[in-house]
């Protein structure tokens, strides 16, 4: 018989602030992305009002709004991501009654059982793979709750991987099976509409009309898309935080009413989705860069979240961090529909890892990395094995 793996020794911290330069700067920095120079807005403050002036950084741009652009890997309109005032408004008006399903607290008890449920098995299972693992179908079967579908429907989604675009060699191959897959689920509830989104969609009326099927196409595509990576991302990090610091673990445990505040602390510094899009219909100056006549600048979420000038000590993890004004969820009109979503979850995670685990050992990990023009950012784990010990 083998011995376990010991721990693995720990890793060299990533830098949380790469843009820390560029923002004390110039405030922007320019970087090439797939052969487009796109000028990134760094300060905090900056990001926030150009995330307001829509006139001016416009999200009407389908397919343009993530950076590199989604052109190849679908055809539909995100909404209501991909759209501006008046459209963005009636948009998300139509979907808010789901999406803040998770402010019920008898939503906020199913998903703290998926969690214990998730959870319970791997705890004293030896090694455990976190992204794949655990934090993949968890992302997967709640938001199976969110819209209302059987948790059997999630296995599919399971099989997509970590990103429906690119988890894996041909983004366009993974895209056209999304495509497919949420025009079936749209041609099944014409004929017989269930409780669920693609039941909802059916009977939800856009500016006094029905919605046309690449509409639903768009709202389901954001649904399945939008929010999937980072609420892994966020989940990873989470349990790798935990493994380094057990006492800020048992502190939450002891004082439950802090884990909300320390779930928009891990999103401020953990920031998963590094920045988003904005088309300029008619040129605008950032900085020192002018920008062209529907030319693209980026809102830098992951710059502005450790802006010195908002927040102290921004690259320390501070679990009980107020006021916190993070822009993780983004910001303005396009706040995160999924945000209430996300944050349910986090915090039930917390709370299990309290209550299930004595400890938390990092075996092997592996971390992303995302490339701005001089500018490495690490984010999120591609892999992440642990030893859970039970209490």
């Amino acid at each position: 018989m083998t011995d376990p793996a010991p721990p693995a020794a720990a890793p060299e911290a990533p830098d949380r602030d790469p843009f820390a330069t560029a923002r004390r700067g110039a405030g922007v920095l320019l970087a090439d992305f797939d052969g487009e120079p796109i000028p990134m807005i760094l300060g905090h403050r900056a990001v926030r009002r150009a995330a307001r002036d829509w006139t001016t950084f416009s999200s009407d741009a389908p397919c343009r709004v993530p950076i590199p652009a989604e052109t190849a890997v679908r055809s539909v309109r995100q909404l209501p991501i991909e759209a501006d005032p008046p459209l963005h408004k009636a948009a998300r008006d139509l979907l808010r009654p789901i999406f803040m399903r998770p402010a019920a607290p008898d939503y906020a008890a199913r998903i703290e059982d998926l969690v214990a449920r998730l959870l319970s098995p791997l705890v004293g299972a030896g090694e455990v793979e976190i992204v794949r693992g655990f934090a993949l179908p968890l992302q997967s079967l709640a938001l199976a709750h969110l819209l209302g579908m059987p948790e059997s429907a999630a296995e599919e989604w399971i099989g997509w991987g970590t990103h429906v675009f690119r988890d894996g060699p041909d983004s366009a191959a993974k895209g056209s099976v999304l495509d497919d897959y949420i025009r079936r689920r749209i041609a099944t509830a014409r004929t017989a509409p269930g409780e669920d989104l693609f039941g909802a969609m059916t009977g939800m009326r856009l500016e006094g009309r029905p919605l046309t099927e690449d509409e639903m196409a768009g709202i389901a595509n954001l649904a399945f898309a939008g929010g999937r990576d980072t609420v892994i991302t966020a989940i990873a990090e989470i349990v790798a935080f935990f493994a380094g610091d057990r006492a800020a673990l048992e502190a939450l445990r002891a004082e439950p009413r802090r884990v909300a505040a320390a779930v928009e602390e891990f999103i401020r510094v953990t920031t998963p989705l590094t920045h988003i899009g904005r088309v300029c219909p008619n040129g605008a100056a950032v900085g020192p860069y002018p920008v062209a006549p529907d030319a693209r600048v980026s809102l830098c979420w992951a710059s502005a979240n450790f802006d010195e000038t908002v927040f102290d000590a921004p690259t320390e993890v501070r679990l009980d961090r107020m006021p916190n004004p993070h822009l993780g969820f983004g910001s303005g009109h396009h706040t995160c529909l999924g945000a209430a979503q996300a944050r349910t979850i986090l915090r039930a995670l917390i709370r299990q890892l309290g209550e299930q685990t004595a400890a938390i050992d990092i075996l092997a990990q592996a971390r992303g990395t995302e490339r701005f023009g001089p500018v490495t950012r690490t984010v999120g784990f591609t892999e992440l094995t642990v030893r859970l010990h039970a209490q």
